[in-house]
């Protein structure tokens, strides 16, 4: 909006306050979300998750939706915070191959995004 870049956490906590702020105005955002992002200073990667009612909470990993229910459980197994790109997508493969199984719905085709120090990119499944 002010074309200032930000850090993830600045973003973050900016998200945060916009969220709580909309939930006293007539027409407020209703909205669930996940920001993350590469921190230059630090050398680190961040994930926020954020709630309708502007609560923001630092995760190591996160889902949303019904799928959630079964994602997370594998994650919470299986999530290395000192893993490489390769062991992540190999964590992601395990969670499409969990809700394969167990949810309902067919899921069709995934498309995945990388943010690291090297920017942000797809990466094949």
């Amino acid at each position: 909006r002010n074309h200032i870049a930000l850090r993830p956490s600045s973003a973050a906590s900016w998200t945060r306050a916009e969220l709580a702020k909309s939930i006293r105005s007539r027409n407020p955002y209703s909205v669930n979300l996940l920001l993350g992002g590469w921190d230059p200073t630090s050398n680190t990667p961040h994930l926020y998750w954020l709630d309708y009612l502007g609560t923001m909470a630092t995760v190591p990993f996160a889902a949303h939706g019904y799928g959630a229910y079964f994602s997370l459980s594998t994650m919470d197994r299986y999530h290395n915070p000192e893993g490489t790109l390769e062991e992540g997508l190999d964590l992601l493969r395990k969670c499409i191959n969990e809700l394969e199984t167990r949810f309902i719905v067919n899921l069709g085709k995934f498309k995945v995004r990388v943010a690291d120090k090297d920017g942000v990119r797809v990466v094949e499944l």
